[in-house]
């Protein structure tokens, strides 16, 4: 289905969000040599400071408590926030340690996440919030959204 233009913002957060992970995963190779490895691991870094953060914090001061508002609790949503936690727990450990597992998991994690978010939890809104209720919060997500180009 179509992106909802009041969710743009955030699906093209995503889209860079599975670019890093690709990027990412291309350079894991077998034998990855230890400097290639730490710049792996700054960038994801990196980029979780620089983006990823701001789509977290945007989906759950702005998005998840309209959606509550609106459409009642969500047990989608309490995994979601449940899976940032853990994303923010492996890039603690790659800002103080580059290892490849660390990097496998965050990259894994992450793509799964955002796949459940696309193709589950952005339908569901797109399906059931109201246009008015959609449209103030692509206000407040146009915003607030970081937006880097790749």
């Amino acid at each position: 289905m179509l992106r909802d233009r009041a969710l743009a913002p955030l699906s093209q957060q995503h889209h860079n969000g599975l670019a890093l992970c690709v990027l990412t995963d291309r350079g894991l190779t077998p034998d990855v040599a230890p400097e290639v490895l730490e710049r792996l691991a700054s960038r994801a870094v990196d980029r979780y400071d620089e983006e990823i953060s701001n789509h977290f914090a945007i989906e759950e001061e702005v998005v998840f408590p309209a959606m509550e508002q609106e459409l009642g609790p969500s047990p989608l949503v309490q995994e979601l926030i449940a899976e940032h936690r853990q994303l923010e727990k492996l890039i603690e450990q790659l800002r103080t340690q580059a290892d490849a597992e660390t990097l496998r998991q965050f990259t894994s994690l992450l793509r799964s996440h955002i796949r459940r978010e696309e193709n589950e939890l952005f339908e569901d809104i797109q399906k059931r919030m109201s246009r008015k209720t959609l449209d103030a919060l692509g206000a407040v997500i146009d915003a607030r959204a970081v937006r880097i180009p790749l």
